[in-house]
Parts: structure tokens; sequence; C-alpha cells
């Protein structure tokens, strides 16, 4: 089993928060919440989301502004961010895609067609949470099947390796640190020692190197780890 999606709402009215945090953890994702611009800003940065519902009209800093920030940062520069706004000029809708996101939703809107539109995002972002087979160089996952390659040799992994693999293949180049990894992989109600990631990091570039291949993780002292 893949990593569970992560999706940061960032809306300043409670109720419309609520509703969506209900319907987002109902289809099985994972649901951060902001409440205004300056705060989305920051917890980006922290949680990594795979997508970001965006509300344009947020206290302190806009929408807008933060889609633009957002973009501007190179571990977000493809990171799905769906608008929502209720300006439904074309004008608007121009503006709000030119500054990056990647759809744009007129409220009111329909809940279901909203959680259609982040299944779509994230078809194309996180392939393995909709069970597509991911390639690297010479390592191949298969989500739907939970079976991973490397030069055609099957590799064995633990349930762990494979999370932690789906999450770091489908993001090459990025960095993780260790506590992303640990809220993603492991999740935020669990407590482990951050130690723990190393572990298994281990496990997985030895299962990974095991036909006698290089080793495709790379260390970055004092943040952490990718998949180059």
């Amino acid at each position: 089993m893949a990593v569970t999606p992560t999706v940061m709402v960032v809306e300043d009215e409670p109720p419309q928060r609520e509703v969506l945090r209900y319907n987002l953890e109902a289809a099985g994702y994972r649901v951060v919440m902001a409440s205004s611009g300056d705060e989305a800003v920051i917890l980006a940065a922290e949680e990594a989301p795979d997508v970001v519902i965006l509300d344009w009209m947020l206290p302190g800093i806009s929408g807008i502004e933060v889609c633009r920030q957002l973009r501007a940062r190179r571990e977000m520069a493809d990171t799905p961010i769906i608008m929502l706004s209720a300006r439904g000029e074309e004008a608007d809708r121009v503006r709000g895609l030119d500054t990056g996101a990647d759809d744009y939703v007129v409220k009111p809107y329909a809940v279901a067609e909203l959680l259609a539109r982040v299944k779509a995002q994230l078809r194309r972002a996180r392939p393995s949470a909709v069970g597509q087979i991911i390639r690297h160089g010479d390592i191949e996952l298969d989500a739907a099947r939970h079976r991973v390659s490397r030069g055609g040799t099957e590799i064995h992994l633990g349930p762990t390796e494979f999370r932690l693999l789906a999450l770091l293949i489908e993001h090459p180049g990025r960095v993780w640190t260790r506590d992303q990894l640990l809220d993603r992989v492991w999740g935020r109600d669990v407590y482990v020692d951050t130690r723990t990631v190393d572990v298994h990091v281990g496990r997985l570039r030895k299962a990974l190197r095991a036909g006698g291949g290089g080793d495709p993780i790379r260390t970055v002292r004092g943040a952490g780890y990718a998949l180059d």
C-alpha cells in the first residue's frame, strides 16, 4: 500500500473547512488545514502536500499571492493547486491559472465534483495513489500489485520500505527531511524516533542494491534523503 496522499486545504471559513475535511478524509486522504495565507505558506513547507485546495479570498496575503509563493519553491513547482473563488468571470479564471493554479473552481461548488478534480490532479502528481506503474531509471514500482523490480529482477520489500520508495520515486531529486518522511510514511499519530527512518532507508538501500546496482538514494547531510 502506497503512502496516503496529503491534501492541504486553505480556507478561512470554518464551515467550509470542516465540510472539506470530512469529505476528503472519508475519501481516504490525509488532510491538513490552514485558515490564512501566511499560515498556508508555512504549512506547505512543513507538510509537503500532494494537492493544495486554495481559496482566493484569505486574511493576510491572498490566495493568488500564496499560489505565486508556492510556485516559486522548487519543491512545490509541480504540486497541483486547485483554486476556489466566488469570482466566476473569465478574466479572474485566467488570472488564477496564469499565476500557477492547475484548476479553478467557482463557488458554490459540488463537493463530489471537487473530489473528482482532486483525484484527477493526483493521477498526474501521485501515480501510485491511483495504482499506476512508476518507473525511474531501472527501478519499476507497480502500486496496484505491490511489486518492485530493478533491471527486470523482482525486489522484495516490506510494507514500510515499499511506502518509502513510493514516496521517493514519485518525486525524484526532491529532498525529504526525516520528520517529513515520518509524517508521510508512518503517520502523524504514530510516535517513532527519527533514527527509525535511517534504519528503514538502510534496508531499502540494501534491497535495491541486492542485484549489484548502484545506490540510487542520496543522503543530504543535515537534511534528509532523495532519490536520484
